[in-house]
């Protein structure tokens, strides 16, 4: 395991300098679900819920929040990201809905936390929408699928 990089000598926390890394292009992409009722599910998918666009919101959702990841942890540095694109797609097997997030950016950082944040917020997002008609629902699954970039290079998920 490596060493924490955002603690001191002390056991203080602090934020990591990365004046001397190189920016380099990087990449992360993260998951999590929406597990509902199949009747929830339904009236996503046929656009009657009161809140009205789920998915669309949801989405929106995801993406200011990648943009302010460094205002909600404390230690991340505030980027300039490049792309962030968050998917809700519906799936029958949950039932519910599969999100997914991949952020992007040209800098001396990773975008792990930016991308695990648009997953959450969307997965809020959606529950919040939706939770009069189902308050059972679950999030699960939140993780990070991959990353690319940086000093320490690529990093994939394994299949569980």
């Amino acid at each position: 395991m490596s060493v924490l990089t955002h603690l001191d000598a002390a056991g203080a926390a602090n934020m990591v300098d990365v004046s001397d890394k190189a920016a380099t292009a990087r990449t992360a992409r993260a998951e999590g679900a929406v597990v509902m009722l199949p009747e929830t599910l339904r009236l996503i998918r046929e656009g009657d819920a009161k809140k009205g666009d789920v998915i669309g919101t949801a989405r929106l959702a995801g993406i200011m929040a990648a943009k302010r990841t460094h205002e909600l942890i404390p230690l991340c540095h505030p980027l300039l990201l490049t792309k962030v694109k968050v998917d809700c797609e519906p799936d029958d097997a949950l039932p519910g809905l599969r999100v997914t997030a991949e952020v992007r950016v040209t800098g001396q950082t990773g975008v792990e936390m930016e991308a695990l944040t648009a997953v959450s917020l969307a997965c809020l997002t959606i529950y919040d929408m939706v939770k009069a008609a189902d308050r059972g629902m679950r999030i699960e699954s939140i993780r990070l699928l991959e990353k690319d970039g940086g000093k320490s290079g690529s990093w994939r998920s394994e299949t569980r």
